[in-house]
């Protein structure tokens, strides 16, 4: 199958999701805000567009497939400020996703939690995301298109990697006992979309996307560095580190996030099934 995907707010993951689209076929329009990372996403073989700016009726007229990576901000989502009514409109779609987070689950003190948990966000990103899902929720119940939610774990790979920070002297091993996250490395959330955009749900659908591995943030750097060669940095206790109040924000949510439905329904197989693959494939990337 191909198609025509919209793609708003072409960052890091949907620039690992275009190549995949790209090779079967597919047309790919992008957003991005300036004119040099225009040129970029170009060379890419996508089709940019720059916005704020460029009016994208005419592009969401073409697509059959829209995809938004865009937060939301204080005063909502952006996107759907601008394009609202026009997404409302658009009953032509094939296919809609929306990228969130595991966020909006809140505290559930390392309990492990599905798509069907109550949305208890802990943090205002959190709550700033609950009420970004609804507000796609509704636009595609006008529209009467499918929406398909992604709630993503904590996303890493080339360039943005524990692997990366301990190479670059910025890892941090901040211990909070009993603290777990969730990860997902972002080829593996590419061929999570790619999958979804086959095989659309009737009706829309949520998943988690992360591994099959939640653990403590330092054990992560730890393996890092093991992988590295290099000594760990030393361990900060989380109540005496020195913390921006948006790092400490993330250690408020402790959370095991369930992925079986992801593998059940898309048949996805993580290429990437927990943190150790997903950097020792960073550190080889890095090698060449």
């Amino acid at each position: 199958m191909t198609g025509t995907l919209l793609s708003i707010g072409h960052g890091y993951s949907a620039r690992a999701l275009a190549p995949l689209l790209l090779a079967r076929g597919w047309r790919v329009i992008a957003t991005t805000r300036s004119a040099e990372k225009a040129g970029t996403l170009r060379g890419e073989g996508v089709e940019p567009v720059v916005w704020p700016g460029a009016d994208l009726a005419a592009h969401l007229a073409a697509a059959t497939h829209l995809l938004s990576s865009v937060p939301p901000s204080q005063e909502g989502d952006p996107v759907l400020a601008a394009l609202g009514d026009a997404i409302a409109g658009a009953g032509h779609l094939d296919w809609v996703g929306y990228l969130s987070t595991t966020g909006v689950y809140g505290d559930q003190g390392g309990a492990l939690v599905d798509e069907d948990a109550p949305l208890a966000p802990a943090t205002e990103r959190g709550a700033r995301r609950v009420a970004a899902e609804q507000g796609w929720q509704a636009v595609c119940d006008c529209a009467g298109v499918p929406l398909h939610v992604f709630r993503l774990a904590g996303i890493y790979g080339p360039g943005r990697s524990a692997i990366d920070r301990v190479r670059a002297g910025t890892a941090r091993r901040i211990v909070k006992p009993g603290q777990v996250f969730s990860r997902i490395h972002v080829a593996d959330i590419a061929q999570v979309l790619a999958a979804s955009m086959a095989a659309p749900v009737p009706g829309g659908r949520a998943y988690n996307v992360c591994d099959d591995l939640p653990a403590p943030p330092q054990d992560v750097i730890a393996h890092a560095a093991e992988l590295l060669g290099v000594d760990p940095p030393p361990e900060e206790d989380f109540d005496s580190a020195e913390m921006s109040p948006m790092a400490r924000s993330f250690y408020a949510d402790s959370k095991r996030v369930d992925n079986a439905r992801l593998k059940r329904e898309l048949g996805v197989a993580l290429r990437y099934p927990d943190y150790r693959a997903g950097l020792a494939a960073v550190r080889e990337i890095n090698r060449r």
